[in-house]
């Protein structure tokens, strides 16, 4: 029999384990793939964008506002700069980039999973791989085990990690929330965050896979109304775009897609207005009369999408410089600063990094994640109904979620 059993090795889950047995409790740490941390090893490409750095302030201004104040009091409680600590105690040298965003020197995934597990094996964790969670033994309100297949594991204290749906090849296909909502808990629909988005097929070039438009400003569009806009890199992929850009409007597309199409257009030179972009045009036509447009507009996009480029600006490929009009000059501009990408046709929910929705908020204690449905059972991390935006923010709200959990829980067993 365990104190406090966790279920999900997961960021949260791992630090749950690792809070609640480091107080002193006997803790049990279930996971149904064979390998600890699997999502932290594939977050940010394999490279590990651990957390956001600046004033906690700020990094929970980057939630929507209900998200943020929910989490305020937990991310206060283990913040940026102590989960950071986690990591420069033992070794792991951080790069801490211009936007923020901080990973390992190496970026290496593998490295933040490494010191993880060392923080379990030294507080004492048990740790069970390849143990899939059936569904939680509740009497009278209150937990009091895990079932694993035909097995009943007994304890006063459950946590739940098991994450949300997205990726699900890495263990995370939406348990919890079955079990929570046989329990009573209200689960918030569930909506692709932090994903790439697929065009519609005829909008689709699969020519332009792999390329990458760096530092370009993404809108998206329902009818005429923007919905949503991000600035830095974009990737073109097989079925759509990818990168930063995208995984950064994806939520605000699938939740408006519900009701209206939405278009997506991108501005090639967002430091310049339409002006500064005409003035730039006829500098150029003036100094190199007789170059190509292909020519200038390579310093815009790499050069595989430069003629489809000039297409969409209806100027011929061979143009020179010499030969564009001034209605041409016009459309160019026009093209730069909101090049049509098309339609999105669906934003994949398994593709995404993590997930919008999940448990309702208000049935769990924002300080100790304690439900408030079953006495013993707490929740964190990506299974709440909490997705912030790209750079960092989700893994801190996993690891400040699942360090109130096993504290709680922790105190919970142990009585104080």
């Amino acid at each position: 029999m365990a104190d406090v059993v966790v279920v999900g090795a997961g960021a949260a889950g791992i630090i749950a384990a690792w809070r609640a047995a480091s107080l002193g409790a006997k803790v049990l740490l279930l996971e149904k793939t064979n390998r600890l941390g699997t999502k932290i090893l594939i977050s940010g490409g394999g490279k590990c964008n651990i957390a956001h750095d600046g004033p906690m302030g700020e990094v929970l201004q980057a939630f929507r506002q209900n998200e943020g104040r929910w989490l305020k009091a937990s991310c206060y409680a283990f913040p940026n700069h102590e989960i950071l600590r986690l990591f420069t105690a033992r070794g792991l040298d951080l790069e801490t980039r211009p936007d923020g965003r901080v990973f390992p020197a190496r970026g290496n995934a593998k490295d933040v999973v490494a010191i993880l597990r060392t923080y379990l094996e030294d507080a004492g964790v048990e740790m069970r791989f390849e143990a899939p969670v059936t569904g939680l033994q509740v009497v009278d309100g209150r937990v009091t085990g895990v079932q694993v297949g035909d097995e009943l594991i007994p304890a006063p204290a459950v946590i739940i990690g098991s994450g949300g749906s997205s990726y699900p090849g890495s263990g995370t296909t939406g348990d919890g929330w079955r079990w929570l909502r046989d329990l009573g808990h209200s689960v918030v629909k569930v909506r692709a965050a932090l994903a790439p988005m697929y065009l519609r097929l005829e909008e689709t070039d699969p020519t332009r896979a792999g390329v990458a438009l760096r530092e370009v400003l993404l809108k998206a569009k329902a009818g005429t109304k923007e919905i949503a806009r991000w600035q830095g890199d974009l990737l073109f992929t097989h079925h759509g775009i990818s990168g930063p850009c995208a995984l950064g409007i994806s939520r605000a597309v699938a939740e408006k897609m519900e009701d209206n199409p939405v278009a997506l257009t991108v501005d090639l030179a967002p430091q310049d207005s339409h002006d500064e972009l005409s003035r730039k045009i006829q500098e150029w036509q003036r100094e190199h009369p007789k170059r190509r447009i292909l020519g200038y507009l390579e310093g815009y996009v790499p050069e595989r999408l430069a003629p489809a480029l000039a297409a969409s600006a209806e100027i011929p490929a061979e143009e020179t410089a010499w030969g564009i009009s001034a209605k041409a000059r016009n459309r160019l501009v026009e093209c730069l600063k909101a090049w049509r990408l098309g339609n999105v046709r669906v934003v994949p929910l398994e593709k995404g990094e993590v997930v919008a929705g999940g448990i309702d908020l208000n049935e769990v204690d924002p300080r100790s994640m304690r439900s408030l449905k079953v006495d013993g059972l707490y929740v964190c991390g990506e299974i709440l109904d909490i997705a912030g935006p790209v750079g960092g923010y989700n893994l801190q709200a996993a690891f400040s979620t699942g360090y109130a959990a096993g504290q709680a829980a922790a105190s919970q067993v142990l009585g104080r």
